[in-house]
């Protein structure tokens, strides 16, 4: 499903316009992305939680010639899935 597939089901399972259901979709992000940003994590209860990852510098390898890079550190979003979507699937 893609941005605009999902748009629509929420327009047609909320009732809502697809304009209004993309506006609700884009706060949403937007709102997630400004608390995962600040440090922040955000807890769906029963459907899953976003969170920050600190990843630590690493020495990685080019698999075409061998040479030895860095990695450096970087933090990343992660998702973990609540036990009803789990049991969902």
């Amino acid at each position: 499903m893609n941005r605009s597939e999902l748009v629509q089901a929420l327009a047609t399972k909320s009732g809502l316009s697809q304009k209004d259901a993309s506006s609700f979709l884009n706060n949403f992000i937007d709102t997630v992305t400004e608390e995962l940003q600040g440090g922040g994590s955000i807890d769906i209860t029963g459907f899953g939680s976003f969170k920050v990852a600190d990843r630590a510098a690493r020495e990685a390898r080019n698999p075409r010639t061998g040479e030895t890079i860095q990695v450096p550190a970087r933090r990343v979003p992660t998702f973990k899935a609540g036990k009803n979507l789990k049991a969902a699937l």
